[in-house]
């Protein structure tokens, strides 16, 4: 019984193996008569425009930026509103204002701090009366939503003029997240 099993299932399993690869052969020459085979032309490339960079002397723009500080040398005149020049600079005037951000707040008896972020990563405590930024930048008031800041800007003629710019709180990237 189990040789005529075995017979059988050899006879099964060659009836599947065949010469006729015929049909085969027809799917094969309807796909190729029905594939494009155009190749598309190469783009055509536009001619470069060479220019000579004359900015060797400045800084890299591919260099990340540093903070600076600038010293102001400009003649004073007499009666006019002028910075002190003997005062010892802060931290943070090392920065120009663009590239501080206020942070938050910190409070304590009618005391209120805010908490600045320079370029550099670095975060500052400072209040009313700390300075910032690089045109002589005095804090007139710090509250939760912004800093006040009174610059002494040169006239360009000896004197100084007073301007008022605004620091703003920034807004976490997690604010209204659910955390």
């Amino acid at each position: 019984m189990k040789k005529s099993v075995l017979f059988l299932t050899i006879i099964i399993g060659t009836t599947g193996c065949f010469d006729d690869t015929s049909d085969l052969r027809t799917h094969i020459a309807k796909v190729h008569e029905n594939t494009p085979n155009i190749i598309e032309p190469m783009p055509v490339i536009s001619k470069f425009g060479h220019f000579d960079y004359s900015a060797q002397a400045l800084r890299s723009p591919f260099d990340k930026p540093e903070a600076e500080a600038i010293q102001q040398k400009i003649q004073q005149m007499s009666g006019c509103l002028s910075p002190d020049p003997r005062r010892r600079k802060q931290p943070l005037e090392k920065y120009p204002l663009s590239n501080l951000s206020m942070r938050g707040t910190l409070g304590e008896q009618e005391i209120i701090w805010a908490l600045v972020e320079a370029s550099d990563a670095t975060l500052h405590r400072v209040a009313v009366g700390s300075y910032l930024g690089l045109n002589h930048g005095r804090i007139s008031m710090v509250n939760s939503f912004d800093v006040k800041v009174i610059e002494l800007i040169p006239d360009g003629a000896g004197c100084w003029v007073e301007r008022e710019t605004t620091l703003k709180m920034v807004k976490s990237g997690t604010e209204g997240q659910g955390k």
